[in-house]
């Protein structure tokens, strides 16, 4: 293997040699723990020391990385507590998950290190939001995020390429390509020579690098780093190395030909830099001797450490209030001063407002800026907020809601805009496994929210008229609201853009212009998990929210003789259960209206949670009433048979007679 010093002092390369040595010590000592039963799961990184390594010595302290669960020299070099990685490891509380998570699924700000969930993509379009909030703030950092080889047939890779490339984003996008995806060769993954190459169809510059030589990985991203601070723009980096154990040990590597290990065994980056050291005299038998008995003696210390910590103990209260990030909202109630708009008009209003408020404020979404979005919510932002608030973005649905994500790691707020609620289906892993998780896992908010126009009752068909609140209802750590009123949606979207976590906002297409309201013309704020009694009356509780709020004041509209509580949710998650619970104590009679299908509904949970409840006060069986078990139909009259509304006058007249 060949070294080119060239301006390197000889601190530096010691320094880097030290840099590889150390995580493989580490390694080989949890290989002994792994088969001793005192570790659960090891991921090895051995064999690619270099690359870890050489990329983190290569970014500055502030500049964040996002690694995955082979690049330990990434922990190390950014000086995290080898204490706290071995509680990690091992569940402990002193963990950075609190036994919550295991590996390097975690992050820490304070090292500016952003770690990986088990579904590998999302996390380069995290990189993608970091690199945006340090371009909009004109801070000359690079992000550089890692991956493997196998990871880059996911769409998340090809989505965060392409976003990167488009908005000219400082992103080194590091691919470990060694050799295999758990067992499958790389000739089974891609037939392309590099991939490297693909970088091509972005319109991006990349390298391809050999990733066991830590002078020849240190010194190209080094100066990758200072040009891309200069120019910002991505760059693709191909490693090529190889995975010297098993995809975790409990694999084995019996899948590799023996004489491929032994080719690259010769290759290992710490015995070959080593010797190159000992030849040139920078490092002597008793320099590495000394060095490698105070890495092993902080080994063996933290390791004391983290075992002498006792096993985690469950709090449920902790643990229950571990899911969201707590804040203290500042409640601002509405003036007097009011006009009459209609509900898309208060959602626009509701934006524009809290864009003048919250400075560093994003929007990202498809046609949002010039066209204003297909329903004109954000027509004329541009001119106020300017395209680098206001975003057109590529149709990548999924690597969008992960830059949101990464604007918020990075200090700032993002709003996304789903063009059809329906669409959401292309973003939903980075939902649910990203946002959702992310404080729960290592405590780090998720300061988003996706706006998500949606609903029946417009001849729209399957692809865009579905109401899919439960799909999030069923996720902790997401927050679901959904308006009936122009002066609720307003406020609630303001509430929701102040809330640091991820707030899933419904607005339903059919009420977008058919609903007009008395707003508040000034900033203010609804709390949510506030339901709102819309209507009193003793004889039947009624509960609902969005369209079905409407559906169900035109029905007791036309029998005056029903007095009825009728509750409009508000928000879904949380969800304001007492007000429902007071209202069937006293009425003893519930009928629940949502338009999505019903099995699985929000209606099928408030069923069950009043029958567990109050059932000593009801005075007949709980009612719900949806939409047909069918995908939502186009032809008008099939759509009208589909959704609930005629059926819920039926099943409400049945129930008030029981």
């Amino acid at each position: 293997m060949r070294y080119h010093i060239g301006q390197l002092d000889k601190e530096l390369l010691v320094d880097l040699y030290e840099g590889m040595l150390k995580p493989r010590m580490i390694e080989e000592k949890m290989l002994i723990l792994l088969r001793q039963g005192k570790i659960s799961k090891w991921f090895s990184g051995m064999g690619q020391e270099a690359i870890s390594v050489g990329v983190a010595k290569s970014l500055k302290s502030e500049e964040y990385i996002l690694p995955m669960h082979r690049n330990l020299g990434v922990f190390t070099t950014r000086n995290i507590p080898l204490s706290r990685l071995f509680a990690q490891w091992q569940g402990k509380a002193s963990g950075f998950t609190q036994g919550r998570d295991r590996s390097f699924h975690f992050g820490s700000q304070e090292h500016k290190i952003v770690g990986m969930i088990s579904h590998l993509g999302p996390q380069l379009g995290v990189a993608d939001g970091i690199a945006l909030a340090d371009l909009l703030r004109r801070k000359k950092r690079v992000t550089a995020v890692f991956t493997g080889e196998g990871a880059t047939s996911e769409g998340d890779f090809h989505e965060a390429l392409n976003v990167a490339s488009v908005w000219n984003l400082p992103v080194l996008f590091c691919i470990e390509n060694n050799g295999y995806g758990l067992s499958t060769p790389t000739n089974e993954q891609y037939n392309c020579k590099n991939l490297a190459d693909r970088a091509k169809g972005y319109g991006m510059e990349s390298r391809v690098i050999d990733g066991n030589n830590i002078l020849e990985v240190y010194t190209k991203v080094s100066e990758l780093c200072q040009a891309l601070r200069k120019r910002p723009r991505p760059v693709l980096l191909e490693f090529k190395t190889f995975r010297m154990r098993g995809h975790e040990e409990a694999s084995g590597t019996k899948y590799v030909p023996e004489k491929l290990m032994k080719k690259w065994a010769k290759k290992d980056p710490i015995s070959n830099f080593e010797t190159f050291l000992l030849d040139k005299k920078l490092l002597t038998e008793e320099k590495i001797k000394a060095l490698r008995q105070r890495i092993s003696q902080e080994i063996e210390e933290n390791l004391k450490k983290a075992f002498d910590e006792p096993e985690v103990s469950p709090n449920t209260n902790k643990e229950i209030q571990g899911v969201y990030k707590t804040y203290n909202p500042e409640h601002i109630a509405p003036k007097p001063k009011k006009k009459r708009i209609r509900l898309v008009d208060a959602i626009s209003e509701g934006l524009e407002q809290s864009m003048y408020r919250h400075n560093e404020l994003i929007i990202m979404g498809q046609d949002i800026a010039e066209y204003g979005g297909v329903f004109k919510i954000t027509e004329d932002f541009t001119s106020k907020f300017g395209k680098s608030r206001v975003r057109n973005t590529p149709i990548c649905e999924s690597a969008i809601v992960s830059a949101a994500m990464g604007l918020s790691i990075n200090g700032m707020k993002a709003i996304v805009e789903m063009q059809f609620a329906d669409f959401v289906s292309s973003g939903f892993n980075p939902i649910v496994n990203y946002l959702a998780k992310v404080h729960y896992r290592w405590g780090e908010k998720a300061d988003v929210v996706i706006r998500m126009p949606c609903g029946g009752g417009v001849g729209a068909g399957p692809f865009h008229s579905q109401t899919n609140e439960a799909w999030f209802t069923k996720t902790p750590g997401l927050k679901v609201v959904y308006p009936a009123f122009p002066q609720d949606a307003k406020g609630l979207l303001a509430a929701s853009i102040n809330d640091p976590n991820p707030v899933m906002f419904f607005e339903h297409k059919a009420l977008y212009r058919s609903v007009y309201g008395e707003v508040s013309e000034e900033y203010f704020t609804i709390p949510l998990g506030e339901a709102s009694l819309l209507r009193e009356g003793n004889d039947i509780s009624i509960v609902s929210f969005g369209a079905g709020v409407h559906w169900a004041m035109e029905i007791l509209d036309l029998h005056s003789e029903i007095k009825a509580d009728l509750i409009d949710l508000r928000s879904l998650q949380p969800l304001d259960s007492e007000t429902i619970f007071n209202s069937v104590r006293k009425t003893g009679k519930l009928i629940i209206l949502v338009e999505d299908t019903l099995f699985g509904s929000v209606a099928s949970d408030i069923s069950a949670m009043v029958m567990e409840n109050c059932f000593e006060h009801l005075d007949a069986p709980v009612r719900r009433v949806g939409s047909l078990e069918t995908p939502v139909p186009f032809a008008k009259k099939l759509e009208e048979n589909f959704l609930p509304k005629k059926r819920f006058e039926r099943v409400l007249l049945d129930l008030v007679k029981y």
